[in-house]
């Protein structure tokens, strides 16, 4: 069988380059006459692979010098618990709910102090995002969290909340790297890589160095402790060697491709195929706020239960695979990040087309 176009939200689609790239080198990396996935974390090989990775993807965000880059593992959940637990100094934080992964660190946070539901679109089934520019920011909030893009119900802010002065932190799991973004914005950035970047395994976390210190809740583990990892390069423990390596290569072939603002261009470009037809389309309907709708995730119903399953099943053996929704939310879902190419969603619009005619 070919390779099938892959609409999985995470762990997603890699760019056919990389995966050939990295098929060539399992055996020997580099005439080291080891895979990387072999290789001590402590050796020479291993440092390059890690140097120059965070040097791309510094190149790649114009990260600022007062930034540090992290490679850590526990994915974007445990950021969930690790955000208060080191910026929550005078144990208050106000949250802006915009989706599942949102609510579920609103959640969490709950844990380590006095969290404030600022703002949600959870009345309509998260298909918004609210308005944010003036918000009743806490005087006493340590930070404003907020989810950028969410890969379930397909919004994206379009324009980051005005936080009165408040440090702003973000997940940008499903759209880290898919367009260019000012990291001075932030006091933190973080995105577990298996939606955009590379395979499972890994979040990134970019940090403002003011922020990385040893004053942090009592009890805090001291593998959840931002500074433990700033001040060993990211080893302080074995990293996720491979999937270092694998998001290395990403982000190499992001700039062959250009960078983030070519990207950005081919992803709306992408993202505008899809959005048309199902603005058109009789049978088909996207579920999002149109001034909210989101590049890299896209969600669309027909109103039949029935008829979900059908499609779902019916692309599934035309080779658009992982086109099904959430289980929370049901329907359909295409996520298309930065490595489907455009064809995929091309042909996937005709499927749609075809589909549309036989069950009018």
């Amino acid at each position: 069988m070919g390779r099938v176009y892959n609409f999985s939200a995470g762990p997603a689609v890699l760019p056919e380059e990389v995966l050939k790239e990295a098929a060539e080198e399992m055996l020997d990396y580099k005439g080291t006459g080891m895979s990387v996935m072999e290789m001590s974390h402590r050796s020479k090989a291993f440092q390059e692979i890690l140097d120059d990775a965070e040097a791309d993807l510094r190149e790649l965000l114009h990260i600022p010098d007062n930034y540090k880059v992290l490679f850590l593992q526990g994915g974007a959940h445990q950021q969930f618990a690790m955000i208060p637990m080191n910026l929550m100094k005078h144990k208050v934080a106000d949250y802006i709910v915009t989706g599942q992964w949102a609510k579920r660190a609103y959640q969490e946070a709950q844990k380590y102090g006095k969290v404030n539901k600022i703002a949600s679109s959870e009345d309509k089934t998260f298909s918004y995002i609210p308005d944010c520019s003036d918000l009743p920011v806490s005087d006493d909030a340590d930070y404003v969290y907020i989810c950028e893009n969410n890969t379930i119900y397909g919004t994206k802010f379009k324009t980051l909340p005005n936080t009165k002065g408040k440090l702003l932190v973000a997940d940008v799991s499903s759209c880290f790297l898919s367009e260019p973004m000012d990291v001075s914005k932030y006091g933190v950035i973080y995105g577990g890589v298996q939606k955009n970047v590379g395979p499972a395994g890994m979040v990134i976390t970019i940090i403002r160095e003011d922020l990385i210190t040893e004053d942090v809740l009592p009890g805090t583990p001291t593998m959840l402790t931002y500074k433990t990892h700033a001040d060993a390069g990211s080893l302080y423990n074995t990293p996720n060697c491979y999937c270092i390596y694998m998001c290395g290569k990403v982000f190499k072939w992001l700039k062959k491709q250009g960078g983030l603002e070519a990207m950005k261009q081919y992803n709306e470009k992408k993202a505008k195929i899809l959005y048309d037809f199902l603005d058109g389309s009789a049978l088909f309907q996207g579920t999002v706020v149109p001034k909210d709708r989101s590049l890299m995730n896209v969600p669309f119903v027909t109103g039949n239960d029935e008829l979900d399953a059908r499609f779902i099943k019916e692309a599934a053996a035309q080779g658009f695979v992982n086109l099904k929704g959430h289980r929370s939310v049901g329907g359909m879902r295409a996520s298309i990040y930065n490595a489907m190419p455009i064809e995929g969603v091309e042909k996937l619009v005709e499927f749609m087309k075809k589909f549309e005619e036989e069950n009018r």
